[in-house]
């Protein structure tokens, strides 16, 4: 006669770079590798009509570079046609700061200059990111490269952030394979709370919390210049973090031999997310480190790539705590997705 496994006991966990406290609870789920989408993405493949495909360049907003540079282009670059932040305001020569910011009764306001760029991954409908190899994921990352050093010319940015929103439910309008950049006037408070977080650990440990952060039990898989985990506090289940082994404070250090290498990484953990998960809708983010992170900030600012399938919807309590409840330990998680075997 089967017996059911023991339940583990809830626990809070802190996380040392994100200074978010989170709740695993196991008790409120049923088991691990029983967490499937209930919502699975299925791309549409009519391409007639949208305006990514390539023959429908004339569709989009204006073109910033593709790759290569002629009609039969991989990918391309592009202003997104309904930009949160305006490229033809006027800046202050790089002043968006507290200095330069308007203060009211109300708070405090700043000219919504930036720059919300969208950059096609593929020129084929049906393709997803995934489904690419791995020096092409490479050239995806080459590009984010590449338009952050161009933007980083503009003193008034103060970070840029790069984000994949894949399906529906995960915020995505258009489902043809693409991710998005957007370029602030402003560090986001995240970032500077993840600044300080880092910063608290390295002053007590005297290390970086992610060149520490390689312990066998959460780790996934692993490349020459990468490594994946499921994050000691992970705030939801089967979130994935992709962490240079090097230390590294900006994503744009990246060379073109590491990017093939993250990208083949990349394409794993993507692909095993949608076998195991019932191909969820996900989001991805980079963390990096603002532009002008200042020379004492770079022993512990170490970016990392984010990825977090949309299985759980986050509540009142999430919204008005802050703190989350994931019912999946990391650990669980890491091995379920560690052991899982899928062709390449």
């Amino acid at each position: 006669m089967a017996t059911t496994p023991p339940t583990r006991s809830p626990e809070l966990r802190k996380d040392p770079v994100t200074n978010r406290w989170v709740i695993f609870s196991p008790a409120r789920a049923k088991r691990p590798s029983d967490f499937k989408s209930k919502s699975p993405e299925n791309p549409n493949n009519n391409s007639s009509s949208c305006p990514f495909c390539i023959g429908n360049e004339h569709q989009c907003a204006p073109e910033i570079f593709r790759v290569p540079p002629d009609p039969n282009w991989k990918l391309r670059v592009i202003e997104n046609l309904y930009p949160a932040l305006s490229r033809k305001l006027d800046h202050p020569n790089g002043q968006n700061d507290d200095s330069s910011s308007e203060l009211s009764g109300l708070g405090r306001v700043v000219p919504g200059f930036g720059f919300h760029d969208v950059v096609i991954e593929t020129p084929v409908h049906s393709v997803q990111l995934s489904d690419l190899d791995p020096s092409e994921i490479g050239d995806v990352l080459i590009a984010y490269k590449r338009r952050i050093e161009q933007i980083k010319q503009f003193d008034s940015i103060k970070y840029i952030q790069v984000f994949k929103n894949h399906g529906a439910s995960a915020g995505a309008s258009m489902s043809h394979s693409h991710s998005q950049m957007l370029s602030l006037p402003i560090v986001p408070p995240s970032v500077s709370t993840q600044l300080n977080s880092m910063k608290e650990h390295f002053n007590q440990t005297g290390k970086c919390s992610l060149c520490q952060v390689q312990s066998k039990d959460l780790l996934i898989n692993e490349t020459s210049h990468f490594f994946s985990i499921a994050p000691y506090a992970s705030s939801f289940p089967f979130e994935i973090w992709i962490i240079p082994r090097d230390h590294s404070s900006h994503f744009d250090e990246l060379d073109n031999k590491k990017a093939v290498d993250l990208g083949g990484l990349l394409k794993l953990i993507l692909k095993k997310m949608a076998l195991q998960l019932n191909n969820p809708p996900f989001n991805f983010m980079i963390h990096t480190s603002p532009i002008k992170v200042t020379d004492s900030e770079l022993p512990y600012s170490h970016w990392f790539l984010q990825i977090i399938p949309q299985l759980t919807g986050v509540g009142g309590f999430e919204l008005g705590s802050g703190c989350y409840i994931n019912p999946v330990f990391p650990d669980d998680a890491a091995k379920i997705l560690r052991e899982l075997n899928v062709p390449i």
